[in-house]
């Protein structure tokens, strides 16, 4: 078994759309990033990349680099889930929180759910997304920006 842990914060400030767990979340501003700023799924990729040594989101996918320019993070994640398969990983459990003032999560924790289900072709059940605020402590909870912490715990499939 592997366990590996990632986080990832990114501020508002872009008229792009909100994307976070591949879900279009309507507000009013979208958040700052090289790639569609999907936290949720970064905290997930860099998880990924921890629990495999395999280095961090920013080692397969540079902010420099004009390629990723905002690229739909859902590409990202199944990009380094093919690399993992390949070491023949599986996913024991994913759990992940997203720490955000606003907006509200909760109504759109399932879409996202079965988005990474279908991402990282296991079941729902071996997902679990929260969502919390800061409790209008520090950048988040001034309403700044979206942060997410997420651990997986990876398994070395056999059978492949």
């Amino acid at each position: 078994m592997r366990i590996g842990y990632g986080f990832d914060l990114h501020a508002f400030g872009d008229k792009k759309p909100l994307i976070i767990g591949g879900v279009s979340i309507p507000y009013e501003i979208g958040l700052i990033a090289h790639s569609n700023g999907d936290v949720l799924i970064h905290a997930i990729i860099d998880s990924l990349l921890g629990a495999t040594a395999m280095g961090d989101i920013g080692t397969f996918f540079p902010s420099n680099n004009q390629r990723y320019k905002n690229i739909d993070s859902r590409i990202l994640l199944k990009n380094i889930w093919k690399k993992i398969t390949l070491k023949n990983y599986d996913i024991c459990n994913l759990d992940a929180t997203i720490i955000a003032e606003c907006p509200k999560m909760s109504s759109y924790i399932f879409s996202m759910r079965s988005n990474l289900s279908l991402d990282l072709q296991t079941k729902i059940e071996n997902i679990s997304i929260k969502a919390t605020s800061a409790k209008m402590i520090g950048c988040i909870g001034r309403k700044e920006g979206i942060s997410c912490q997420a651990v997986v715990m990876l398994v070395k499939n056999i059978r492949r």
